[in-house]
């Protein structure tokens, strides 16, 4: 056992101490980032900054009539207007070598990689931009370049080139007169440099431009100095912290949560086991931190007391739940036995074909149909559908179904037998339940019969040869609502080879995932799609579209179907 508990005592701290070394190398690789990229942007800044000032400098070199005339001397060679021989003579001039010895000896005092004067040809940047030649670009009318490396500097009238990007920046400063808004890094065959762009404006029109381009060697030297360094001071300072952080959390967090993992492990083991759990390991443990640990101990003590009683009362529970399942269980039987099953159900009787079904959606339901001769030559039949769901509406099913039956036995028609149903009904209906019934008395000899609605769906009659189709009139209330209503009726006639059939609400609305309704179209279509078929094989069909359009939803409404084929007396 000893063994053991060291063994998870080193698992824990090892998962600790992890945890808390990837914790510092985060925050020792973000912190490193961040500092690099400060670092990086404030030089960049600076040696920027530095460059203008070069720039500036550089611009005072000239005086006013030298700049208009070496800028108006380039853009006319660029256009093809000055000689080779005024070009040469220009260059080889005096002032000319001069200016040149000063820019070039201000470009090594500053340690400046590039400086070079030169004029935008505006013509032939917005020409490229305009046929999309943005790569190369020919625009850089150089007056003079003094490059490091001094055999490759570009001489007098020479057109240089850049591109798009560059040029749309050049532009710009140009068209402003003033300097770019933020510094901007090249990295070119020249190499990796920071460029200040400085124009010249003389008389609210920017004539030239003076370019300096400082090496950013220096500055990737002294970022990797940095990095070396704040990684060194890093990783010395995030090492101590996660020691100390390793010893405190090890003393007050890692011992208590094993003591605590030990004690709930045993009560889990004493559990399985079934020992005695009055003096389990959770209930002997100490915790004294003075912090949410020592709150947590208690907690788990509450929570095993909780347990035990908890556990107690979930036996009883599930062996309620078992008993009342039971019970359902035989009640859904004895509900199905209430109703006709058995098919066909008057064998001997050659006028009509009948035939129901009834699918709960609950184990009970408030749905029901019934169908039985009164007489030799009167059929009596019945949907009706429960308000409610569930065991209330299965009981007040019962009562209904068995009033319907034993009043109409007794002889008349459909509206006094649901007059005396509503009546009987309507006396300590403290629920306030009600039901929606069709009862119908047909003469199975003569095809006449009787109807009564009371608050049900539409019947659907299809005459022999032709299609199914809704019988729509004007409904009663339905039963037990007020006591004393009286109820509508009316007369109907099939002839051989009609056929009828009812339903519950279930049938129209049941609903798929998308909360559709199946509606009454889609029945029709149902009916109709082999409206030749007899009862047993046209509910079948009409269930199976039910269930096709339904799919994986719910089922919320109990589904009741009734189907009678007339084919009349020989007589």
């Amino acid at each position: 056992m000893g063994k053991k508990k060291n063994v998870r005592r080193m698992q824990l701290s090892w998962k600790l101490a992890i945890g808390l070394v990837l914790f510092g190398i985060l925050i020792l690789g973000s912190t490193s980032a961040i500092g690099y990229y400060t670092f990086r942007n404030d030089t960049q800044k600076l040696y920027n900054n530095h460059a203008y000032q070069i720039a500036e400098e550089a611009e005072g070199f000239f005086t006013d009539e030298e700049w208009e005339y070496y800028a108006d001397l380039v853009t006319r060679n660029a256009r093809g207007e000055v000689t080779e021989e005024e070009l040469t003579e220009a260059q080889n001039a005096p002032r000319y070598q001069e200016l040149k010895q000063q820019l070039e000896a201000l470009r090594a005092s500053m340690n400046a990689n590039d400086i070079f004067v030169s004029v935008m040809d505006r013509e032939a940047v917005e020409k490229a931009q305009k046929e999309g030649k943005l790569d190369r670009i020919p625009g850089i009318l150089y007056i003079t370049d003094c490059y490091v490396k001094q055999e490759e500097s570009f001489p007098l009238g020479y057109i240089g080139e850049f591109n798009g990007a560059f040029a749309e920046v050049t532009k710009r400063i140009v068209d402003s007169g003033e300097r770019a808004d933020d510094y901007f890094i090249s990295e070119s065959q020249f190499g990796y440099n920071t460029s200040a762009i400085q124009p010249v404006v003389r008389n609210g029109k920017t004539i030239a431009l003076v370019t300096v381009e400082i090496p950013m060697s220096t500055i990737q030297t002294t970022l990797n100095q940095f990095i070396v360094r704040s990684l060194i001071f890093s990783v010395i300072v995030v090492a101590l912290i996660l020691i100390l952080l390793m010893l405190l959390a090890n003393r007050y967090l890692a011992r208590p949560v094993l003591k605590m993992a030990q004690a709930a492990s045993s009560f889990v083991a004493s559990r399985q086991e079934g020992k005695d759990l009055t003096e389990s390991p959770i209930a002997k443990l100490d915790v004294k931190t003075g912090d949410e640990l020592e709150v947590l101990c208690h907690s788990l003590k509450g929570m095993e007391q909780d347990l035990a009683t908890h556990i107690e009362n979930l036996k009883n529970v599930t062996a309620e739940k078992e008993r009342i399942g039971a019970e359902l269980n035989i009640a859904t039987q004895i509900q199905a036995d209430m109703l006709p099953r058995i098919f066909p159900a008057f064998p001997e009787r050659k006028e009509f074909d009948i035939y129901a079904t009834m699918t709960p959606a609950k184990e009970v339901g408030g749905d029901f149909y019934d169908f039985f001769l009164l007489d030799e030559d009167h059929l009596g039949m019945v949907m009706a559908d429960v308000s409610g769901k569930g065991v209330p509406a299965a009981l007040f099913m019962v009562i209904a179904k068995t009033l319907i039956k034993n009043r109409a036995q007794m002889g008349g028609t459909p509206a006094e037998i649901l007059q005396y149903v509503n009546d009987q009904l309507c006396e300590g209906n403290e629920a306030e339940l009600f039901v929606t019934v069709w009862f119908a008395i047909l003469n199975v000899k003569t095809g006449k019969g009787m109807a009564a609605n009371a608050g049900h769906e539409h019947p659907v009659l299809r005459r022999a040869g032709g299609q199914y189709e809704l019988v729509v009139y004007r409904h009663s209330p339905a039963v037990a609502t007020m006591e004393g209503m009286r109820f509508r009726e009316h007369e109907f006639e099939l002839y051989p080879g009609d056929s009828l059939f009812v339903y519950t609400d279930g049938v129209p609305e049941a609903t798929d995932a998308k909360v559709e309704l199946f509606g009454t179209d889609r029945m029709l279509a149902a009916l109709n799609r082999n409206p030749d078929a007899e009862p047993e094989e046209l509910l079948h069909n009409v269930r199976a579209d039910i269930d096709a359009f339904v799919g994986d939803a719910p089922q919320f409404d109990d589904i009741t179907m009734l189907g009678l084929h007339f084919m009349g007396s020989e007589e």
